[in-house]
């Protein structure tokens, strides 16, 4: 008696998570269509902060270039080269992801 007890309230209580699971997917698309307005919302913001990195960069980069360059040392144009690459290379993949997502 005890051991059919157990299997009921063990068969109830699989029975209503998977209700509950069955509920929880009902509607998806909602869900989806409210998880891309919400990244869409932040995405201007998070272009801006991409060329905000981008300015930061640009001026570290000049300031270790002209160290470089007043000191006298021969690899002043690799470093000057490097530094603005990863600067254009930061405003690039932020305007192609922009018109990539079309925002």
């Amino acid at each position: 008696m005890k051991k059919k007890l157990v299997l009921y309230s063990l068969m109830t209580g699989l029975f209503q998570l998977r209700y509950k699971m069955v509920m929880a997917q009902a509607d998806g698309n909602a869900g989806i269509s409210q998880a891309t307005s919400l990244i869409k919302g932040y995405f201007n913001t998070g272009i801006d902060l991409m060329y905000a990195v981008g300015a930061l960069v640009g001026l570290i980069g000049a300031i270790k270039v002209y160290n470089k360059w007043s000191a006298g040392e021969p690899d002043t144009t690799k470093v000057a080269s490097s530094w603005f690459g990863a600067c254009i290379f930061l405003v690039v993949v932020a305007t192609v992801l922009k018109s990539f997502f079309k925002v």
